[in-house]
């Protein structure tokens, strides 16, 4: 029997799809994902949905593991092509609303910034589009599309006759006007009011800004093209063009029609520069199935309380941070560790909110749920750090407190000057050419060009594990040219592994393996620990030992079948009498000056080889050493462990310097020194000696595997928790910052060019036609934002 998804509408196969029970009736689903929407919907519009979704053919085995993949697109997720859109998202009561440029402005609910002007967004953007945020667009593109219609037979109108096209003998002049009136009057008053709005609120305010010279600079020349309308007797001969006063209804539309088209635009743009976040929103499930006595239901998500027990099945994704209780699987957690590998999973192990459980079912207790799991965790980081400000900014912000004034000055003299030394009609030629220094001079591009950045910046290091706490960090990570590392745990794996298993006689590896972890389980030491773990790795059977000692600062004994194995240093091979092979010990002695720790064996008072154990380097260190040398860093390994071993892996791995035996204070105390030396100085660590460290280096960078105090101490946090990461942080800052630095020169380049034109300076070379509109002014103006805005969202893209 088949039965259709109510979700995508795919056919699935009812004695192998997952199912679930609705009002007495039955659904069936091609994958987890679809029931997870199906359930979620219902439960809170309590009605199955509607939407359909395009499948192109697919193998068995992906329809089975989930088709949809509806969490798994970026940029709004999947594409739906049915009639039933989906419903904006419900902003919570009591969201929090900042300004993208202004981030200190912060209110309950939308609104626009009392110091640009500029639209509230949400301080953690939602999963969907919000209401509000749909709605301002809509209405937003609406007064575009209206501004544009009425707006564009007034252009026709004053434009074709200097086209040399008749139109005054087909209308006179003042019916022509007066269709002109008609036409801009809506486009003012309806279509431009949120820039009034805007303008009017900023002078009120004083908090001058583009809106400011928008308002005026459109105000001006619609109140004078009226008054010139119903009154043109008033204006004297120093106005008047062919004996008429020229009409600037178009020059008001014109602006107002691309201003509005800016806004649009840049409303469309930064939504996606949150797009990372609504990637890593839509990473945890809308659901959770709670066991409660054995009986499990569905609840969702936000209802999930610590200690619940909740069941996770295979395809699924885990619903919060907890312990796995029973059961056992493999779960995909490459989104935290950017690992491919699943990794094994049993009762006890931890699980991770938002990873993908893949093969087998098991049960879980909950322990850290809403903002405390580590996707929650993240999520405000990233987002935090998007609304933070580089030092950088505040050059802008003082520049920009200034600008407006100076402008406004501009303008005045422009008029001035046109009306005392300018060509008749001075007055006409004064009035227009201030307002275009009012129009082209709007601030938008400048405010833009760093918060822009910063926020596509933060995001794109989201999606690669780099979470950065604030914008400072950016700025400060391109000009370090020191980094100083821990090593266990950063440039080694920080758990010691068996490295060789070396057998005398007739013994094989296996079988000195064998007997040494026999005795060695049962010891607490590190190097034990490690021995046991192979002999596990490898499924080697291990037999009960009798009579286990632990010999102070020695080694191990026991007895195994019957036979005495000792486990220690030679020495006390030695004091039992038992002589080690020359040739092996020598080979253990090229192993020692390694740094690598070496364990000798002998089973019945006979030698039996040695094993050696050692913190294995990872095989991502030495090529982010030698990218890191290649970007012109200097490297210095700090470690607490001993000079031998320090100084070998430093060989290795061709550091610059090595200091071995420090105490966490010794550390702090060396990157103190060498910031006294004049070096910017990055410090990378994991554990909860590093914390003093990396709070007092100029960017302290925390390995995302490591503990909590060190996480806390660090400006930056790499998930992946792998050197690596800090390559692509410091390129990642490098990056952002030449994009700032590209969006600063086309914002002041821009208006230092485009003031003076506006303002008439190339009359004397060129004449009176290189005089540049008002319109001419606004499109600039509004080109000038879009190409910051574009070059900003570049920065998604780059790698």
């Amino acid at each position: 029997m088949t039965a259709t998804d109510p979700i995508c509408h795919m056919q699935v196969d009812e004695s192998t799809a997952l199912n679930a029970t609705v009002d007495d009736k039955t659904w069936y689903f091609c994958s987890q994902g679809c029931r997870d929407k199906f359930l979620a919907q219902h439960q809170h519009e309590d009605a199955p949905a509607k939407e359909e979704c395009h499948h192109e053919q697919q193998p068995e085995s992906e329809q089975k593991s989930g088709c949809c993949h509806h969490e798994e697109h970026g940029d709004g997720g999947h594409q739906h092509h049915g009639q039933h859109q989906k419903a904006p998202a419900e902003v919570p009561a009591g969201t929090i609303y900042s300004c993208p440029m202004h981030p200190e402005i912060e209110q309950e609910g939308p609104g626009s910034c009392p110091i640009c002007g500029m639209d509230l967004e949400p301080i953690m953007p939602q999963q969907e589009d919000s209401a509000e945020e749909v709605a301002e667009y809509e209405l937003m593109s609406r007064r575009f599309w209206g501004g544009l219609i009425l707006g564009l037979p007034v252009f026709l109108l004053a434009m074709l006759p200097m086209l040399g096209v008749p139109v005054h003998d087909w209308i006179s002049a003042k019916t022509s006007g007066w269709i002109q009136f008609l036409l801009s009057t809506p486009v003012v008053f309806w279509a431009g009011w949120p820039l009034y709005k805007r303008a009017y609120k900023s002078i009120v305010s004083m908090n001058l800004n583009m809106f400011t010279l928008i308002g005026i600079g459109t105000g001006t020349a619609y109140i004078y093209s009226v008054i010139a309308l119903l009154a043109p007797g008033i204006f004297p001969e120093s106005f008047r063009q062919h004996g008429s006063v020229e009409l600037y209804f178009e020059a008001t539309v014109v602006i107002t029609v691309l201003v509005l088209l800016g806004q649009m635009l840049e409303l469309r743009a930064r939504k996606r520069t949150n797009s990372a976040i609504r990637e890593l929103l839509a990473l945890a499930p809308p659901t959770a199935h709670l066991v409660v006595d054995g009986a499990e239901r569905d609840i969702p998500l936000e209802e999930v309380e610590a200690g619940n027990l909740l069941r996770v099945r295979p395809g699924e994704k885990v619903p919060v941070d907890g312990i796995v209780e029973e059961g056992k699987s493999l779960i995909d957690e490459s989104m935290i560790t950017g690992e491919p590998v699943p990794v094994s999973k049993e009762q006890g192990a931890d699980v991770i909110g938002g990873t993908v459980n893949q093969t087998g079912s098991f049960l879980m207790k909950a322990e850290k749920v809403g903002g405390e799991t580590l996707l929650s965790q993240i999520i405000q980081m990233v987002s935090t750090a998007q609304r933070s400000r580089a030092p950088i900014q505040r050059v802008v912000d003082s520049v920009a407190a200034v600008f407006v004034p100076v402008v406004l000055g501009t303008a005045v003299i422009t008029f001035l000057l046109w009306s005392w030394l300018g060509p008749e009609p001075r007055l006409a030629y004064a009035l227009i050419n201030a307002v275009a220094v009012l129009i082209i001079a709007c601030p938008c591009a400048l405010g833009l060009a760093t918060p822009m950045s910063i926020m596509v910046g933060v995001g794109r290091g989201a999606k690669q594990g780099i979470l950065i706490k604030n914008a400072e960090v950016l700025e400060t990570l391109q000009k370090v040219d020191t980094i100083v590392v821990d090593k266990t745990g950063t440039l080694t794996e920080g758990q010691p592994r068996l490295t060789q298993c070396v057998p005398a006689g007739d013994l094989n590896e296996d079988e000195l393996l064998k007997w040494s972890a026999a005795v060695e389980q049962h010891s607490e030491h590190p190097l034990s620990q490690a021995v046991v773990q192979a002999a596990k790795e490898r499924e080697i059977q291990l037999d009960e030992v009798q009579d286990f000692d632990s010999v102070t600062g020695a080694g191990v004994k026991g007895n195994v079948q019957g036979k005495l194995v000792l486990i220690g240093s030679a020495a006390m091979l030695e004091d039992n009498s038992i002589s080690i092979d020359d040739a092996l010990m020598s080979q253990a002695n090229e192993l020692r000056e390694q740094g690598q720790g070496v364990i000798f064996v002998a089973i019945d008072g006979t030698f039996a080889g040695f094993l050696s154990v050692s913190d294995p380097i990872k095989e991502t260190t030495e090529p982010a050493i030698r990218k890191l040398h290649e970007l012109g860093l200097s490297i210095v390994m700090v470690t607490g462990d001993n000079e031998k071993t320090a100084r070998a892996v430093a060989r290795q791995l061709n550091i610059d310097d090595v200091e071995a035996g420090v105490k966490p204070q010794d550390k702090y105390e060396k990157i103190k020194a060498l910031r006294k030396k004049g070096h910017k100085v990055a410090m990378a660590g994991d554990g909860i000696n590093d914390a003093p460290a990396l709070a007092e280096a100029d960017v302290g960078i925390a390995m995302g595997t490591g503990t909590d105090v060190a996480i806390e101490s660090a400006e930056v946090t790499l998930v992946k928790g792998d050197l690596r990461g800090v390559v692509d942080a410091i390129d990642l800052s490098r990056l952002v910052m030449r994009n700032i630095h590209q969006n600063l020169v086309f914002a002041f380049g821009y208006n230092a060019l485009g003031i003076p034109i506006a303002a008439g300076i190339l009359v004397p070379f060129f004449g009176i036609h290189a005089l540049l509109s008002p319109m001419i002014a606004a499109a600039a103006m509004s080109f000038s934002s879009i190409s910051v805005i574009s070059n900003a969202l570049r920065l998604r893209a780059r790698r």
